[in-house]
């Protein structure tokens, strides 16, 4: 294992500042968790995007803590050098103080280093309730999948003027309340610029362009796993779930024409043991269960 990547160490890393541009991947189980340290990404997002990802559900609304509690403990088994992130799901931070705290502290016990909540100003009070208990926030703002139904769909936030503004001064507010970092996703890449610019925090970009701190995206995505959604801001550096289909084809077809298994892939009696003596033994064991 590597240098454990901080919190502190994160919100440090701005771009004009000299930073280096941030990475990060999201996560759902200790093998994806393992493959993404050895890639060398500086943290990783345990979504509720699984919901999409893994447990096929058509949104992220049907995620639970319960869920998002059992991956992140997943993730953090793998033992990443990476700093974890989880996000809190919908329902979880909306209705008291005291409810995100708990919460949250059950994705931190999982071994969450820290938390992301969607939304804009209206969530200061809970950010700001999660900071004082000392747990980190990471901001979510732009398109907020979990408020998909109150948008009308997945749609870019921030095409005109007023929308724009409204972004930079939500991003500004959680910044104020405590956020070490925040994500804009599905926002104009120019938009994306003004609001890195305006923030101390860095920015972490999904569909927002190049100009934010850093860049996020789905493990499944980037590796070609799925292929039911496409955004146009994912680019593929494989296609794995082809190379998927056609090796577990040839599994089948093995299995099928007797070639799987082989000899070599077959275990054998100790070598002590005389066929002769085997055959008795079996007879033996088949005549007891005749009778």
């Amino acid at each position: 294992m590597g240098t454990r990547l901080t919190v502190p160490a994160v919100r440090a890393r701005k771009v004009r500042a000299g930073g280096e541009p941030l990475v990060m991947l999201t996560a759902y189980d200790a093998p994806g968790a393992r493959l993404a340290t050895e890639a060398g990404v500086d943290m990783l997002l345990v979504g509720d995007s699984v919901a999409m990802a893994v447990l096929g559900y058509r949104d992220t609304l049907s995620v639970t803590i319960d869920d998002m509690v059992h991956h992140t403990a997943a993730v953090a088994r793998g033992e990443p050098d990476a700093l974890v992130v989880a996000d809190l799901p919908w329902l979880s931070y909306h209705v008291s103080a005291r409810d995100t705290i708990c919460n949250a502290a059950r994705l931190v016990r999982a071994g969450a280093e820290a938390v992301k909540l969607e939304g804009g100003t209206r969530r200061v009070p809970m950010i700001e309730a999660l900071t004082a208990a000392e747990i980190p926030v990471m901001g979510h703002i732009g398109l907020t999948p979990q408020s998909v139904h109150a948008m009308g769909g997945f749609r870019v936030q921030g095409r005109t003027p007023e929308a724009a503004v409204e972004i930079a001064e939500s991003a500004k507010a959680l910044e104020h309340a405590g956020c070490f970092a925040i994500v804009l996703e599905g926002v104009p890449a120019d938009v994306a610029a003004i609001v890195t610019g305006a923030v101390d925090v860095p920015t972490i970009g999904i569909g927002a362009g190049p100009d934010c701190d850093g860049q996020v995206l789905v493990f499944h995505d980037v590796l070609g796993l799925q292929s039911d959604l496409q955004p146009k801001f994912v680019r593929r550096y494989a296609d794995l779930a082809a190379e998927a289909v056609d090796a577990l084809a040839r599994f089948a077809a093995d299995v099928r024409s007797g070639a799987f298994p082989s000899a070599q892939e077959s275990y054998g009696m100790a070598a002590e043991q005389e066929p002769r003596a085997l055959g008795a033994t079996a007879g033996a064991a088949l005549g007891l269960c005749a009778r």
